[in-house]
Formats: C-alpha cells, structure tokens, sequence
C-alpha cells in the first residue's frame, strides 16, 4: 500500500494538504452536485487519496460513490497465466455499466498513478491485443467522457511503482515523499485557499482562450528539433482550457492540474514531420524518441527510438488512430516544467509541453455548441473518430509556434516555447 510520509517543508501537514486535494478534486475538478453519483476508479496504492474524495464527495451531497481499484499484482498475473485468446477479452458490461451511469448523470473521477513500465516487459502483441479490446469495450463511455455528456475530471496520487521510476536513485519512501510534495503543487493546494487559487487560474487560461479565439486561426506551425508540422484547424473550431461547462450544464475542471489551452484539429489538414520532446507512457510500456511524418492528415512514417512495436500497434488501432484529434499550447515556462521533473504520466507531462494527441477528437472544442452535432456534422468539420485519445508532447524552449490565418500569413504565437 502506499507510504505514508510527512512532507519536509514547513507549514500544512501531510494530511491537511492530502484532504485539501480531494476537496479540490470535488469541488473544482468535478463540482459535484448534491443528490449527484460519481464513480471513481483508482490503484490499490492510492487508498488513502480516494477515501479522502469520498469523505469530501459525501460532504458535498454525493448519493452514491462507487470506486473501481485496479490492482497492478492482478494485472501481471493475467499476463503469466492468461491463455493466449483472453488478451483479445475485455469486461463490456463493466463499461458498458459506466456509460449507462454517465447518461443518468453520474460524475467521472479518476485517479492516476500507474505503474509507467508495468507492461515494459510483458509481450508487445498481447499487450496491444488487450489494450486494443479495452478501448472497443470502453467506447460508449468514452464517447460520453469526450463529448463532455458529464462533469469528470483526473487527478493523482504519488504510488510507489510511480515515484521509483520519476526519482530511481531515492529510497522509496523518499521518492514518495518527493512525488506527493511535486503533486501538491502542482495541483494548487499549498496555499490558504486553493479554491480561489484555482479560480484565479482558470480566469488566465480563459483570457488565453479568448485571444487564441479572436485570430480564428485557419492552422498552427510548429518548428524546432525535429519538427516541421503544420496543423489545420477544424471548422468553426473553437480554444478551451481551464474550467469548462459540461452538456449537463455543471462547471468543472477536467485536469487536475492543467496548464493547456487546446482545440480540435482538421482530421485531413495536418502535414510534416514532427518529434515527441518527452517519453509517453502508455499502459505501462514506456515509448520514447517519437518521430513520425504527416500527408493528408494521416500519418504515413513513424518510429520511436523505444516501444516502437507497441507505439506501431497503436497506429493500427482503427483509421483514426493515425490522425489527430488535439492540439494543445503550453508554456515552456508553465509550473509543472519549471519543476524540471519528468513524470513518466501524461496528465502531468502534456502539461509541461505543447502536445498533439492521437485519435478521439473533442466534440465541445466547436463554436455554436458542438457537444451537440451529431457524427456527421462534427465529421463534416473535420473531427476524427477512433477508439483511442493519445497525448504525446512536441513543445519545449526550443519549439516556435505561428499561427496561419486563412490567408496564409503567419503570426507568432510562442517563441522558444514561451507566450509572445
């Protein structure tokens, strides 16, 4: 189970900045509604963080929480014992069972921590064969989760498994230790008042949106190291980031944290080369040194200088998984790259960086309410469908970004990663 360590630096206790962390988590990342469900899935190693949403989810008038725990030892086992025909097995009525509680109004929480090299060792083809089953089983909640049907959001808890692989030369209970403080700050709960914190927060990244929205933007244009890629954007696309509305009209935070803005690319408008400037950590197999070329939005070479047969399989997923369905700005500069850390999980390293993600476009990222078109207006807007949402991270202090008006003059927007 996790390791329970008093933080070094002055000030709140352990316990007080872990309890702030579920209340934001409630209150922010989920506002959750008196009388409202949520469902919450979680790893064994973060018992003490979802007992503690739990107790703030009840504060808040929750009628029900129901936490699903995964279990990394019983993940392992399946992989030693499991016949061969089970990896193309996924538990269907489980999310199946989710989606029917997102569309009566449940909220969505979970809390990640995973094990990033989980799966390193394991056989590539039985672990693309799982996680391909997965994601067919899980689309009807996905479709609900990406198309902002409910108030959801993730956070995370410093797990042992994780904290060994961001500070491998730490004995581990200081590598937990370390990993909680990194967490906490970045989640804004150090301060008196993390609420208003995060009400602060959201206001710039709502300012951000509002500019990036007045250029109307026909593209992007990314240069640096590796990278020449230009990204067309969806019709009638539209910025978001930081606090947003869900279909069922409830403000939430989706990330906790987040640093990014971010809107919907044009499925067939992306072309060039680009290289990822940080490791993607994918169902527990590490895939680095990313490079892959676009050519009518789809990607056409791809290579990775670790976890390229698994990263290939991924692409194989369905037509979808070769194209993008998210592009989003982040400065180099941001709280959680100032930290210098590098987290092996995405919900924190994408935003450290400027990232692309691969698949699932975001219904909600179009003027005029997009939530709700239907598949053939948003697909005629060119929003990409697939199986799968994959972020991986193109952005750093050496990464210039323009943004290409219809008529194609290029306006800065970052230089060496940084806001002009």
């Amino acid at each position: 189970m996790n390791v329970h360590v008093e933080p070094r630096t002055a000030g709140s206790s352990f316990a007080e900045r872990l309890d702030r962390l579920a209340e934001v988590a409630v209150r922010v990342g989920l506002n959750l509604q008196p009388g409202q469900e949520l469902v919450m899935t979680a790893p064994l190693d973060a018992l003490p963080l979802s007992r503690a949403i739990t107790e703030q989810a009840y504060r808040a008038g929750a009628s029900l929480v129901t936490t699903l725990y995964a279990d990394d030892a019983a993940t392992l086992a399946r992989f030693a014992h499991a016949p061969d025909a089970a990896f193309d097995t996924a538990a269907g009525w489980l999310y199946g069972g989710m989606a029917e509680a997102f569309r009566g109004g449940a909220a969505r929480l979970a809390i990640s921590g995973d094990d990033p090299s989980l799966l390193a060792g394991q056989d590539s083809d039985r672990v693309a064969r799982a996680n391909r089953a997965r994601s067919k089983a899980y689309v009807p909640a996905l479709e609900l989760i990406a198309n902002f049907a409910t108030n959801w959001t993730i956070v995370s808890a410093a797990t042992p498994a994780w904290a060994r692989t961001v500070f491998p030369d730490l004995p581990e209970a200081d590598a937990v230790s370390r990993l909680w403080e990194a967490i906490f700050s970045a989640s804004r709960v150090d301060g008196p008042d993390p609420v208003a914190a995060w009400a602060a927060h959201n206001a710039g990244l709502r300012a951000r949106t509002e500019a990036l929205n007045g250029h109307r933007f026909a593209a992007l244009r990314f240069r640096g190291p590796g990278t020449d890629l230009t990204v067309g954007l969806a019709d009638d696309h539209e910025w978001c980031g930081g606090a947003s509305t869900s279909r069922s009209g409830i403000l939430c935070n989706a990330n906790i944290p987040t640093e990014e803005v971010f809107t919907t690319p044009h499925r067939a408008r992306v072309e060039g080369c680009v290289a990822s400037t940080k490791p993607l950590s994918y169902q527990g197999t590490l895939i680095d040194g990313i490079r892959v070329r676009f050519e009518g939005g789809r990607i056409v070479e791809a290579e990775a200088r670790t976890g390229g047969d698994v990263l290939a399989r991924v692409l194989d997923t369905d037509e979808g998984a070769r194209r993008l369905g998210e592009v989003a700005l982040v400065p180099a500069s941001s709280a959680i790259s100032a930290s210098g850390l590098l987290f092996f999980n995405t919900l924190y390293d994408e935003n450290a960086a400027s990232h692309i993600a691969l698949g699932q476009a975001y219904s909600k990222c179009f003027r005029d309410g997009g939530a709700a078109f239907g598949e053939a207006d948003l697909a005629e807007r060119g929003a990409n469908r697939s199986l799968i949402h994959i972020d991986w991270m193109i952005g750093s202090d050496q990464v210039d970004v323009d943004g290409l008006t219809a008529e194609g003059r290029a306006v800065p927007v970052m230089r060496r990663g940084e806001w002009v």
